[in-house]
C-alpha cells in the first residue's frame, strides 16, 4: 500500500432509518451514511515499529529488573552475562525502532505524523479536554477520530519523551562499564547525576512507562468496545472500519477519503 491516505469501500450494514430512505440521507448529505469503510490509519512501518517497542519494553523491564536484583543465584557469572548482553541487544533494537518511528513523524500519513500529536488548532486542543471528560464518566460522547484522540497524543508525547530519558540513561549507565557509546558520549551525564541518582531515574522511569504502557492497553479496548471500528486490529491490518458518516466528521477526516473510496471502488 503506497497511498498516503487510503480507503475503499467495504461490504457494510446499513441502518434501519438509512436503508428506508433508499437515497441521500440528511447526514451531510451523504447516500448510506452508515455504511462502513476501510480507512488505511497505520502505515506498515509504524505497525511493525509499535510492536517492536512493545517487545522492547517487556524485554528491557525484565531483564533491567533481574540486573538490578539478581534473584538467581550464584547472582553473577554466566547468567548474569547473558541477561545483559539480552539487555543490550534488545536496547539497540529498540533504538533503531524509535528512529524509524521518528523519521515517520516527519514523513507519515496525516494519522502518524507529527501534527497528530501536538495541537495545531483549537478542535484539536479542546478534544484533549472533551476525552479526558469521557474517560472521567463526566461526557457520553466520544470525540470522533479516526487515528489518535488528543488525550491518547499526549499520553504518547510524554511517552516518547520517557522513552528518551529511558535510552540516554540506559547508555550512560552501561558506560560505567567501559562499554561505547555509553563510556564517552555520556559521561557528562554520569558527572552531573552520579551513578546512584542515574540508576534510580533509570528505575523509575522505566516504571512510568509501564504505567502509561498499561492505560494505553485500557484505553484501546474500552475506545475499541465502544466505536467498534477495530481500533485494536487497525495495529495489525492497518485499517479500521467507521462508517461514511464518521469518515466525514471525524477531526482528521474529511470529504476527500469518501472521494478516495469512490475512485478505487469504480477503479
Amino acid at each position: 500500500m503506497t497511498a498516503l491516505d487510503d480507503i475503499r469501500a467495504v461490504p457494510a450494514t446499513v441502518s434501519a432509518g438509512a436503508a428506508a430512505a433508499g437515497g441521500p440521507d440528511a447526514h451531510h448529505g451523504l447516500e448510506r451514511p452508515h455504511d462502513r469503510v476501510a480507512v488505511y490509519i497505520w502505515q506498515a512501518p509504524v505497525r511493525v515499529t509499535h510492536w517492536l517497542t512493545a517487545a522492547c519494553i517487556v524485554t528491557l523491564s525484565l531483564t533491567g529488573g533481574y540486573i538490578a536484583d539478581p534473584f538467581l543465584l550464584p547472582p553473577g557469572g554466566s547468567v548474569m552475562t547473558t541477561i545483559r548482553m539480552i539487555h543490550i541487544i534488545t536496547a539497540l533494537a529498540f533504538l533503531v525502532s524509535g528512529v524509524v518511528r521518528t523519521v515517520y513523524l516527519l514523513a507519515g500519513n496525516r494519522f502518524v505524523r507529527w501534527t497528530a500529536f501536538i495541537p495545531t488548532n483549537r478542535r484539536q486542543f479542546t478534544e484533549l479536554f472533551r476525552q479526558a471528560g469521557f474517560y472521567g464518566f463526566v461526557r457520553r460522547e466520544i470525540p470522533k477520530v479516526l487515528g489518535h484522540n488528543q488525550l491518547a497524543a499526549a499520553a504518547y508525547l510524554a511517552l516518547f519523551a520517557l522513552l528518551l530519558v529511558e535510552t540516554v540513561t540506559g547508555f550512560a549507565l552501561d558506560g560505567l562499564m567501559g562499554a561505547e557509546p555509553g563510556a564517552t558520549a555520556f559521561a557528562w551525564l554520569r558527572e552531573l547525576l552520579g551513578p546512584q541518582m542515574l540508576r534510580l531515574v533509570h528505575h523509575l522511569t522505566m516504571w512510568l512507562i509501564l504505567a502509561i504502557a498499561l492505560f494505553h492497553v485500557y484505553s484501546c479496548v474500552l475506545v475499541d468496545h465502544i466505536e467498534n471500528v477495530g481500533v485494536v486490529s487497525s495495529m495489525i491490518t492497518g485499517f479500521k472500519f467507521p462508517t461514511r458518516e464518521e469518515v466525514v466528521e471525524s477531526r482528521d477526516g474529511g470529504p476527500e477519503l469518501l472521494e478516495q473510496a469512490t475512485a478505487k471502488a469504480h477503479a
